[in-house]
């Protein structure tokens, strides 16, 4: 006997076989239960969701002998000749080679006699959206007003080429794409029925290549039973495929979120010399992060998420150490790239690319997070709390290690005037109206809770601007980084014998009066009204003095 592939091997034969259709089967059994069977069904879904396959179940059911019975015998004649496809009273026809108005004009004419076995002539069409205008409205009367013998079920991947017209004349059902999880589920039964030996590992690589299709799934898996023989890994899989594992996808997620780009481009490296598929690696990465979302606002109720178990501990883990908005950031970036990349010629460039962007949205401030920081201010500042005790964390990067508290020391103003001009640079990045007016300061002295900055009694017109509380929270941010500890801004007069910071492009002396220099000519630049005016307005610094 010819071998069956396992797509035909497996194919339900019963409502209760079907995967993942539920709303379908549960629907077809109460009416045929009360005798509520319509005259024509329109079964619409995606390929391998079970469209042919309930058809040939509900036409098993309304011909047994012991029928009409939501559960048919299997072993009369009737349903005998349906499973064979050679029933003289179910007649299945291709509507993409029958798509006429002759054909249609034909069966209109043959239902009209009576069936030769069971008590229904049954006409299941298959891809009917390819039936043409003319044939489609040839239907029309005997699809409305068919003979009392005669039931019509259609069957359809494209729903909106149907005519409105044909549609109103049919119970629709709509076949929803199957979860990995009950395709894992039906191919693990499968396997173990057939004494194949199949990690979990490798089931589920073949389930995320079948996108919801359970026929393209039992393919897949005959097909790699061709390759490997009765004991297949995932590694297998990968190779038949060019799959990525669930590893290097879950690798590739924690880089994005802590922003480690070396190790991003080695990912991506790696999977391009492999022969990946790099178009289907953005698609799955999405997917990640959708679920990442999904269980970020959801908790406890992510397990709607019907993912394996390992899955689903990897999303939990990983949710506590990030943000949502981040996530959506990432989310838009991926769907820009997936965009791009189908008419990129260098596919493996652009993905690199975009997954930097990526990594990027995973470090950047959400604005939530910064509306969150405003009420924390707002909330010590009506409380009469220090400004900078009220600063919300914003959330780490995925993996970062929290900074220890560093208690107060005689090196902390040392090292603050080594990087004075750092600190502002870093100040302009946040609040640039108060980049100029640093440039006059310096810093004094600093304990566990203070940093005392001075400023040039020459430039003390700045002082309004630099007490303004967002140059003071930038400040204290900047300053954080070298101090371990985010210090409470206040300003003095410098003295004339007070350190100043060493010009930008000065080499540091740890020793001597040379550590401590006038303010330069930059900085009286600066200073100038005019000057300052256009540096505020444009953002900019000055690089170049010629006088």
């Amino acid at each position: 006997m010819a071998y069956e592939v396992l797509a035909r091997k497996w194919r339900p034969q019963q409502f209760s076989d079907v995967v993942g259709q539920g709303h379908v089967t549960k629907t077809l059994t109460n009416a045929i239960e009360t005798d509520r069977v319509a005259h024509a069904y329109m079964f619409v879904g995606s390929r391998g969701t079970g469209k042919t396959t309930s058809a040939r179940i509900l036409a098993k059911a309304l011909n047994c002998e012991k029928g009409p019975t939501p559960n048919p015998c299997d072993v009369c004649d009737s349903c005998k000749e349906v499973m064979a496809g050679n029933s003289l009273d179910v007649i299945e026809i291709d509507g993409a080679s029958n798509n006429g108005v002759d054909q249609v004009r034909d069966l209109r004419d043959n239902a009209r006699y009576s069936p030769a076995r069971g008590p229904y002539k049954i006409y299941i069409i298959d891809e009917v959206h390819m039936l043409s205008t003319q044939a489609f409205n040839a239907l029309l009367k005997t699809l409305e007003e068919p003979p009392a013998h005669v039931k019509f079920i259609f069957a359809t991947t494209d729903v909106h080429k149907v005519l409105p017209t044909i549609l109103s004349r049919c119970q629709r059902f709509d076949l929803r794409r199957i979860s990995v999880q009950d395709i894992v589920d039906r191919l693990r039964k499968g396997c173990a029925d057939e004494g194949i030996t199949i990690t979990e590992d490798a089931l589920l690589a073949i389930a995320r290549g079948a996108e919801g299709g359970l026929r393209d799934a039992e393919s897949a898996l005959d097909q790699i039973i061709s390759f490997r023989g009765m004991e297949i890994q995932e590694d297998d899989v990968l190779a038949v495929f060019g799959l990525v594992s669930r590893n290097v996808l879950e690798n590739l997620t924690v880089a994005i979120l802590k922003s480690d780009v070396p190790s991003i481009i080695n990912i991506v490296s790696d999977m391009d010399q492999s022969g990946k598929d790099l178009q289907r690696v953005v698609m799955e990465l999405m997917e990640n992060f959708r679920n990442l979302l999904v269980v970020l606002y959801a908790g406890e109720g992510a397990a709607a998420l019907e993912l394996a178990e390992a899955q689903l501990s990897f999303y939990q883990t990983l949710a506590p150490q990030t943000e949502a908005g981040r996530v959506l950031r990432i989310i838009d970036a991926l769907v820009e790239t997936d965009g791009r990349m189908r008419y990129a010629l260098s596919k493996k460039t652009l993905l690199e690319t975009g997954l930097i962007r990526c990594s990027r949205a995973a470090e950047t401030v959400t604005i939530n997070e910064l509306l969150k920081q405003v009420a924390d201010l707002k909330k010590n500042v009506e409380s009469g709390a220090p400004v900078a005790a009220g600063v919300a964390e914003t959330a780490p990067a995925y993996g970062a290690e929290p900074q220890k508290k560093k208690t107060a020391s005689n090196d902390d103003v040392k090292l603050l005037l080594e990087k004075w001009h750092e600190i502002i640079d870093q100040v302009g990045k946040a609040d640039s109206l108060a980049k100029s007016s640093l440039l006059n300061t310096a810093p004094l002295r600093t304990d566990d809770t203070l940093l005392i900055v001075g400023y040039d009694p020459e430039f003390s017109s700045d002082l309004k601007r630099l007490e303004d509380d967002r140059a003071k929270l930038a400040l204290a941010r900047a300053a954080e980084r070298h101090l371990g500890r985010l210090p409470t801004i206040k300003y003095e007069e410098l003295k004339a014998d007070d350190p100043r910071p060493l010009p930008a492009d000065s080499p540091v002396n740890d020793s001597g009066p040379d550590s401590t220099v006038l303010l330069t000519k930059e900085r009286k630049w600066y200073a100038n009204p005019v000057v300052k005016t256009v540096v505020d307005a444009f953002n900019g610094e000055i690089t170049d003095i010629r006088e």
